[in-house]
Formats: C-alpha cells, sequence, structure tokens
C-alpha cells in the first residue's frame, strides 16, 4: 500500500469513528437524562452563584450531641435553637432508649435541605463555641418525619399549662432541678464558650447541688423571690466564683484593715473595690452588708453553720456560701427599702439605691421568668419522661444513621 492511500484509509477510519462516537455518546446522554440517580446519590447543582447538595430520597442532617439526662437536654436544645449561627438550620431533639435507659440527641436540619449549608452551619457552631463537634449523615425521610414528631413532643411537653407552681415543689425536687439548671447556665457561659483568658471553670453536678441548697435555703431565710434571686446569681456570674469588676476602685476618707491602697491625696485614700464571687458583692458593699448582719434580729441559728456570717468580717475569708447569705440578705434590704417593689430592689442590686439599673433588671426578669416557667414545667412532669408519656409517639424502629467524619 502506498503511502497516499494510508493516510486516505487513516483518515476515513477517524471519520467513521468520530460520527459513531459522537451518536454513541448522544444516546448515552440522552439516557443519562431520562434515568434518575441511584437510590442516595447526592445531586450537586449551581444557580445563581450558589452550590447545593441535595439527595433525591434521602436527607441531611447534622449530630450536633447528645445527652442523659432530659431536662439538661432539653435546656441545650432551647439554647442551640435560640442562637444566631442556627438560623439556616431545624433543631431537632430526640430520644432512644439504649441499654435500657434514654439517650437524647441534638440533631441539625438544613431549612433548605442542602447538605452545604448543614456543614458550614456546623462548622459555625463549632467556631463559636455552641456545640463541641459533630457528625455528617443521610437519613431516610421516614426517619426525619419520626425525629420532627418527637421535638415537637418536647415542645408540647415544656408547654403544658403549669400544674406544680414554684412555691409548690418540695425541696427535695426542687433542689435536684436548680441544680441541673445552674450546672446549664454555668456551662454554657460566654467567656467559656469563647475561650477567654482567663476563663472560669464551669460548676460540677456537685457545686452546682451545693449552690442550689445555699440559694434555696438564704432564699427561704431571707422569704425572697425565689426565682429573681435566681436571676441575679445568673446575671452577675453564672453563679461561678470569680472577682470581677478588677480596676473599680473608691476614695475614702480612711483606709480600713484590708484595704488595697492605690493613693492617698489630702486626707484622703484610693483603694481598689473590686467584685468578690458568684454574686458580684464590692468589697465596700460587703462591709456596708456586714453592718446590716450585726443589726439584724433575725435568728441565724436557724442556717446551716456554713451560711452563718461571722462576728468579725475578713474579706479575704468568704466562700461562696457565706456570699450567697450575704447576697440574700442584701436583696431583702433592697426589697424592703424599696417598700416591696422587686423591680426596683433588683435594679438598686446593680446601681445603687440612688440610681437603680432598670436594664440589669430587665436581664435578671428574663432569667427570673425563664427559670420559673423551666422548673415548673419540669416538675410537673414529676420525674416522668417524656418519652413515657401517653401523648409520645415516636417509633422505637426508627434506624440511627452511620455518621460520616
Amino acid at each position: 500500500m502506498t503511502r497516499k492511500a494510508f493516510c486516505s484509509w487513516v483518515l476515513l477510519a477517524s471519520l467513521a469513528l468520530g460520527l459513531m462516537g459522537g451518536y454513541c455518546w448522544q444516546r448515552l446522554e440522552r439516557r443519562e437524562l431520562a434515568l434518575p440517580p441511584p437510590s442516595g446519590t447526592p445531586i450537586w447543582s449551581f444557580a445563581a452563584g450558589l452550590s447545593a447538595v441535595v439527595s433525591a430520597d434521602k436527607e441531611f442532617v447534622v449530630l450536633a450531641g447528645e445527652s442523659s439526662d432530659e431536662l439538661l437536654a432539653y435546656l441545650r436544645y432551647d439554647y442551640l435553637r435560640s442562637r444566631r449561627e442556627s438560623s439556616r438550620m431545624q433543631v431537632l431533639l430526640t430520644t432512644r432508649e439504649t441499654g435500657g435507659r434514654p439517650v437524647y440527641r441534638f440533631y441539625l436540619y438544613p431549612w433548605n435541605r442542602d447538605a452545604i449549608t448543614a456543614a458550614s452551619s456546623a462548622s459555625g457552631l463549632v467556631a463559636s463555641g455552641y456545640i463541641a463537634g459533630f457528625e455528617l449523615a443521610w437519613v431516610a425521610r421516614s426517619v426525619l418525619a419520626d425525629w420532627q414528631q418527637q421535638t415537637r413532643t418536647f415542645e408540647a411537653a415544656y408547654s403544658l399549662p403549669v400544674r406544680r407552681h414554684l412555691e409548690g415543689i418540695g425541696r427535695g425536687h426542687l433542689l435536684n432541678l436548680m441544680a441541673r439548671f445552674i450546672h446549664f447556665k454555668s456551662a454554657t457561659d460566654a467567656r467559656i464558650r469563647r475561650g477567654d483568658e482567663p476563663a472560669p471553670e464551669p460548676l460540677s453536678p456537685d457545686e452546682a447541688r451545693g449552690m442550689a441548697a445555699n440559694i434555696i435555703t438564704v432564699a427561704e431565710f431571707y422569704e425572697l423571690p425565689l426565682e429573681f434571686f435566681l436571676g441575679i446569681g445568673a446575671m452577675e456570674n453564672n453563679y461561678m466564683d470569680i472577682r470581677g469588676d478588677l480596676r473599680h476602685v473608691v476614695w475614702k476618707r480612711r483606709a480600713q484593715k484590708g484595704d488595697i491602697i492605690l493613693r492617698r491625696r489630702r486626707g484622703r485614700v484610693l483603694v481598689l473595690n473590686y467584685a468578690t464571687g458568684p454574686w458580684q458583692i464590692t468589697r465596700e458593699t460587703l462591709r456596708y452588708v456586714h453592718r446590716l448582719f450585726l443589726k439584724d434580729t433575725r435568728d441565724y441559728g436557724r442556717l446551716p453553720l456554713s451560711l452563718r456570717p461571722p462576728r468579725k468580717l475578713n474579706l479575704d475569708e468568704i466562700d461562696s456560701g457565706l456570699l450567697t447569705t450575704y447576697a440574700g440578705l442584701l436583696f431583702r434590704h433592697l426589697i424592703d427599702r424599696f417598700n416591696g417593689d422587686v423591680a426596683r430592689a433588683v435594679g438598686a442590686y446593680n446601681g445603687g439605691i440612688r440610681n437603680p439599673n432598670m436594664g440589669y433588671e430587665e436581664g435578671v426578669r428574663l432569667v427570673a421568668d425563664y427559670a420559673r416557667n423551666i422548673l415548673e414545667q419540669a416538675a410537673a412532669l414529676n420525674n416522668q419522661s417524656v418519652s413515657e408519656m401517653s401523648f409520645f409517639a415516636p417509633s422505637r424502629r426508627s434506624p440511627e444513621p452511620k455518621p460520616k467524619s
């Protein structure tokens, strides 16, 4: 075969193969568009400059944590769904028995069903310190519907008409509920979440229980509105023992024992007046409240020894128990000073008698109302798990998703 004939044969063969390939590609392309993707296969799309990944028959969820305590689980659920970082997600609270005991899990489901949105929002929650980590999973739509029903049931259970008012809850039951509320509040403190230096240490369950017992005892002794006393503790330091207002100073006519003197001028002294402990009472206010104690005619023998102030005040040897007593006495004094006006008394706890801080009062009231509501609802359940109530009907047969890292 001549070279010219060989080249002509190659050209004809290439043309034939090209035509055949184009025909096959068109056939394959048309057939590909006509067939649905395999079950569970993610579908990528790009529109209006945005990417999205969804599934034809499944839903994308994020496992954001779990708890073995129902009240703590509901508090965490309520906390997560109120965060700006989770606004593009539906927060789900689910329950499932494991080893004969209920386990409560938090899932995040993107409203737009997009896996990219879910992963991005979950990463934002981790970066902001709201969750410790997360796992990703595809689940059947029937499973998601079941979890959404469980979530609605939890919300309904914690929104029932009040059947047990805070004042009527037995001390032992109230102590258990308050201890968990206090533990949760300290664990979700913004300074801990942000990783501030130095960050306070959250209360352990035992420490939270001790704080709850002291608050109940002091509130009973001074006849205080319990929810507002609880709210003050949350607003001041989330019940944690750490100093505050470290640069706060005050001029005095003369120094007293224990004062940290910064300057002297014209017969006066400038001293540090930082706040102390979970109730953030300044050193000068502690002296004022101690004088109130020395004049008080109440029978302090009714208080446990750990809550009884000594006759002689030592500013450097006051633990959180004694500070709770001093805070209770100060609050009682302010309520009496304002003729029973609790709102102004709360404002004066922060701003002083001459200038009650009503913005502070508003914050305390928000915590107080929330604490009263959640404790009363939890008490109404009477130690019965929501999942055991007659109107709760989740499918215990729903398969657990297989998380993907």
